[in-house]
This record gives C-alpha cells, sequence and structure tokens, in this order.
C-alpha cells in the first residue's frame, strides 16, 4: 500500500464570527481560495499538480452551499483542471477531508491532494440549512435529539465534573493560547489573510480572552439550563434516555465552549514519490485514521470509542501517543477523553484550543491537524493523534508520524 505524507499545513487566523469579526466581509470561497494559494506558493505547485480538493463546510447552503471544493478551486489561482469535493461530517469535515485525501492516495487513486475546509460562521449561521435531524420530529424523536450543550451538559453530569472543573480547563486553554501567540509557536502555519490591496485583514486569532479567570467565569449563567428547562423540555427527552440520571447539571456556558468565529485551513498530501517529483521533504505520516458513530442524544462522546478504535486497528496503545490534539467543543468534552484514558493534561492540547481561539466547524479538523504537526515538531515528539467529537453522535480521528 503506498503511504501518505503530509508535506505541508496551513490555516488562516480565526475571526470572530459576527458582523464586527475582522473577516466576516470576506466569502467562504474567497478565505478557502487565500488557504489554496498559500499552499500552492509555498510548495510551488504548478498545473494539474494535484489530483482534488477535498474540502469540508459544515453548513452547506447559501455562500457555502453547491460544490464550494470547486468554486473555492476556480476562484484561487490553482489550475481550473483541478475538480473539488465538498464534504460535510460536520465539525470532523476538515479532517475527514485528510483522512478521504489519505485514503485515495493508499489506494493509488492519485498522488497529491490537498484537503481542509472552512466555515464563515457570522456569514452562514449554525444551523440554517434546517437539518432533519433537528427539525424533523419523526427523527428527532425516535433519537432523543436535544441540542448540542445539552449533550455537554448530559457528558458533565454522567461522568461527574463540576461547573469549576469546566471553568478551570476553559482559564488553561485561554493561558496556553496566550502563551503560544506569544512565543510564535504558530509562526510557521498562520497565513496573514488580506484583502485585494495587500493589506492585512487580519494575522492573529482574534478572539482570544487571556485576561480571562475563574472569577470572570463565575460570573456567567449556564447557557443551556433554560433551554432544558422550560418548554420544549429538553431535559425531560433527555432524561427519558438516562432515566438514573435525576437531572441535568448546566454547568456550560460562553467561556467554557467553543467559539464561534470564522477560519479556513489546508492541508497538502501526498504520495513519496509526489515529493520526490516536486523536491519536497514529506514532515509526517499518516499512520491511520477511523471514524465512529456513537449515541446520538449524548452525542460528544465520540473521541473516545473513536480513539478505541484506531488505536486496535494500529496495533498501537494509549502510551504510544505523546501528543494529542482533541478539539474543546465543550470543556467536559476534553475532561472526558482525559479521565477515560488517564491523559496528563500536559501532553493534551499544550497551545490551547477551540475554547480560546474558536471553533470554525468545517475547518477545525484541519487546523487541529495542523497545530499537532507543528507541535511534535517544535518539541521534539513523534507520534501525535488528533480527534473531534462530531454532532449527531460521531468521532474521527488521525494519527501522524514524524518523518
Amino acid at each position: 500500500m503506498t503511504e501518505a505524507y503530509i508535506y505541508d499545513a496551513v490555516r488562516t487566523p480565526r475571526g470572530k464570527g459576527r458582523k464586527d469579526g475582522s473577516l466576516h466581509e470576506v466569502t467562504s470561497a474567497r478565505l478557502s481560495a487565500v488557504t489554496l494559494n498559500a499552499l500552492k506558493e509555498r510548495n510551488g505547485l504548478e498545473g494539474h499538480a494535484v489530483e482534488d480538493v477535498i474540502w469540508g463546510n459544515a453548513t452547506q447552503v447559501k455562500e457555502q452551499g453547491g460544490c464550494l471544493a470547486r468554486t473555492a478551486v476556480l476562484a484561487s489561482d490553482l489550475d481550473e483542471r483541478i475538480p473539488g469535493l465538498s464534504i460535510n461530517r460536520f465539525c470532523a469535515s476538515g479532517l475527514e477531508a485528510v483522512n478521504l485525501a489519505a485514503n485515495q492516495i493508499r489506494g493509488g487513486a492519485g498522488d497529491g491532494y490537498i484537503a481542509g475546509g472552512v466555515e464563515m460562521m457570522g456569514r452562514v449561521a449554525m444551523g440554517s440549512d434546517g437539518a432533519a435531524i433537528a427539525v424533523d420530529p419523526s427523527i428527532a424523536m425516535n433519537s432523543y435529539f436535544v441540542p448540542q450543550g445539552i449533550a455537554a451538559d448530559i457528558i458533565a453530569t454522567e461522568y461527574g465534573f463540576s461547573r469549576d472543573d469546566a471553568d478551570a480547563f476553559a482559564v488553561e486553554s485561554q493561558k496556553r493560547a496566550a502563551a503560544a501567540w506569544q512565543e510564535g509557536r504558530f509562526d510557521k502555519s498562520v497565513i496573514d489573510v488580506k484583502d485585494r490591496n495587500g493589506l492585512s485583514i487580519l494575522d492573529r486569532d482574534e478572539y482570544m480572552r487571556p485576561g480571562t479567570d475563574m472569577q470572570s467565569l463565575g460570573s456567567l449563567k449556564a447557557s443551556f439550563k433554560d433551554m432544558g428547562e422550560t418548554m420544549p423540555g429538553f431535559d425531560r427527552i433527555a432524561l427519558m434516555k438516562y432515566p438514573h440520571l435525576e437531572a441535568i447539571n448546566h454547568i456550560h456556558h460562553a467561556g467554557n465552549s467553543s467559539g464561534i468565529v470564522d477560519g479556513a485551513a489546508g492541508v497538502l498530501i501526498g504520495s513519496e514519490e509526489f515529493g520526490k517529483a516536486r523536491g519536497l521533504k514529506p514532515r509526517a505520516r499518516i499512520r491511520a485514521n477511523a471514524k465512529i458513530g456513537t449515541d446520538p442524544t449524548i452525542m460528544l462522546t465520540g473521541p473516545v470509542p473513536v480513539t478505541e478504535k484506531i488505536l486496535k486497528e494500529s496495533g498501537m496503545s494509549i502510551s504510544d501517543i505523546d501528543l494529542f490534539e482533541v478539539n474543546e467543543a465543550f470543556s467536559a468534552v476534553v475532561l472526558r477523553f482525559m479521565q477515560a484514558f488517564d491523559i496528563d493534561h500536559a501532553k493534551l492540547n499544550p497551545n490551547g484550543g477551540a475554547i480560546a481561539m474558536g471553533h470554525p466547524l468545517g475547518a477545525t479538523g484541519a487546523i487541529i491537524l495542523g497545530i499537532l504537526l507543528d507541535e511534535l515538531e517544535r518539541s521534539d515528539k513523534e507520534v501525535g493523534l488528533a480527534t473531534l467529537c462530531v454532532a449527531s453522535g460521531m468521532g474521527a480521528a488521525t494519527i501522524i508520524e514524524r518523518v
């Protein structure tokens, strides 16, 4: 089987996902094109250099509808002979794009791909696609559907995480992200988003709140308590599924949950021959990838079983992994992951995560994979695992190894 390697990974800064965010006037296609152009220029990708662009985004309507991947190629400086494939695995779309590309290379369907994703959450609102899982009663009732925030609170209740636990994790995420930026840990991969006159629009993640402390978070009201306790009574639905719980402990709020932001990220993946033909040196080998379906009500526990699956299929153990990137969708998601595998927090998200810097749904998987690669190189470690929880009950994971 042909090996698949990562040659480069880039991302845009993450802008606040609202009208006063720095990237708000940039379209999804345009921000994707900026990312594709950066990979083209950094790696000298001339002509029909890659087989395909596989691009993820979670809310595929309006300007993010159609085949956004092909639109992004045409908006970029890539050769028009390169096609595009848009995919949607919700929050894991960017990572799944990478996994699909790697598996295509392994199977002999082309020797080079660009994979990643985008989400302009300030322009195309999360949930605006009217997904059936949430709005079709015949599906929602049978799956005991509750919103993600309620699901995160169910995890906290089920596994014993307190409001202080969640807030302390969030404070640490902010501290780590601020330190990473101050020390230039993201300099290798973050690209400056410029306007058509060449002036910088954004060159740094703008969602961060480095002054966050336990006191400031303690003043915030639990975001999903009213939603859970008033009509339509999502807590009642959850307790029908989990009758052993007396009540849902609502601990999550804007400060210990992922931020709504705009952003894009891309990864250049190829075979050994792809790199040799272009004078490129691989940075890591994609050792394994996996996906799994999980309980659709609690929904966000996927990182645990998908990690168990990928380790089993790879003949590895958790101790073989030097560094972990687990998407910080909500504090309880990552706390549960650390609890399940007894992982030292020092080995997980050392540069902070989506609580501090934001979670641009379709891009985040590619973002955390790139951050993982950079950190493996910076800290001189060998093997890393990236994983995300996924809406409606799924999980995705990728293991990379430096070369």
